[in-house]
């Protein structure tokens, strides 16, 4: 019996200083982690900002949306609270349309979310045609599918329409020369909860699943006081015309994808006389610049081709509206 006793009180024993180391690793990674936690808050932001369109009552309605999600890969979710105007047609007809909204086309869609459609006509916010599947497709948007709704999964306070999609139109120009859709081209509108912003979007920074094969573009860093828009000014030589393009290409392709202060350099050549070469670049400050002079890349070309250029005029400039920003992108 007292063997017995032994025994338990050496298990217990063991079992509970396991059970408190186990506690302290615990307790040792909660300490160490700087970051704060922020309570069950939904983060999943930013998110496409939509206009859904429905016929209510025989009206068409627009509604701006900033609550749609992908559930597998042929179905979409679209939330909306259940005391929209909108919800009733919706269910009536079980067909709505989701529109992207372009930045051009933004005024007008924070406006149709800023209004009820019980008390206002919206039907005329927006030019439009209906599509194949009896829904209303607004013109100035870039991307419309078409949905039926195929279940409502209510939650407290919310209609979520679950639907499939019926049609996807896209406009010409958001469209690649394989006439795919190129995000780079769309750059929809996106929406930021809780604090109610719009983002914009349409910077490629990699390949899914490829970043090792396919070098990204690095992030970039914001254009400062003394930032710098340049444009230089070339002409080479006839005889060595292709050997620079090589140098120029590589250089130009290595400082975008490595350099996060080399915000554009975009090469072009004149039509009449493809020897003059003009080559917009940007820099986010002049430390950026000076990094980039001294790069091994930069080295490369300026020491490869001293012999091959006639002519360099360098122009500084001054943007005339400094909200413009040109991005380059890499395929």
């Amino acid at each position: 019996m007292t063997r017995i006793l032994l025994s338990l009180m050496l298990l217990f024993g063991l079992l509970s200083c396991g059970t408190t180391e186990k506690n302290k690793t615990n307790q040792s990674n909660v300490m160490e982690t700087e970051k704060k936690n922020l309570g069950d808050l939904l983060a999943l932001y930013p998110k496409p900002m939509t206009v859904i369109g429905a016929e209510v009552d025989g009206k068409v309605n627009w509604l701006v949306v900033g609550h749609t999600g992908i559930i597998g890969h042929d179905r979409i979710l679209v939330s909306m609270n259940k005391n929209h105007y909108t919800n009733q047609g919706i269910r009536k007809s079980g067909k709505l349309s989701i529109n992207l909204v372009s930045r051009d086309m933004l005024p007008k869609a924070d406006y149709v979310g800023s209004v009820s459609g019980a008390s206002v006509d919206k039907s005329c916010v927006f030019d439009f045609h209906w599509g194949e599947n009896g829904t209303p497709v607004i013109d100035a948007s870039p991307l419309t599918m078409e949905c039926d709704v195929v279940d409502i999964y209510e939650t407290e306070g919310f209609d979520n329409f679950i639907c499939s999609i019926a049609n996807t139109y896209a406009a010409p120009e958001v469209l690649d020369s394989d006439g795919k859709l190129d995000y780079t081209r769309l750059k929809p509108v996106l929406f930021t909860f809780p604090d109610y912003s719009y983002v914009t979007s349409g910077e490629i920074i990699g390949k899914c699943l490829n970043l090792d094969k396919q070098p990204s573009m690095c992030a970039k860093e914001p254009m400062t006081a003394d930032g710098i828009v340049r444009l230089s000014k070339i002409e080479v030589y006839p005889q060595h015309l292709d050997e620079y393009m090589k140098y120029a290409t590589e250089v130009g392709e290595i400082s975008l994808r490595t350099e996060p202060g080399v915000l554009t350099m975009y090469a072009v050549g004149e039509k009449e006389n493809p020897c003059r070469i003009t080559i917009l670049e940007t820099y986010a400050s002049r430390e950026a610049y000076d990094k980039h002079i001294a790069s091994e890349h930069f080295q490369k070309y300026k020491q490869g081709t001293l012999h091959m250029v006639r002519s360099l005029v360098l122009s500084d400039q001054t943007p005339l509206n400094p909200a413009n920003r040109i991005n380059n992108f890499i395929q």
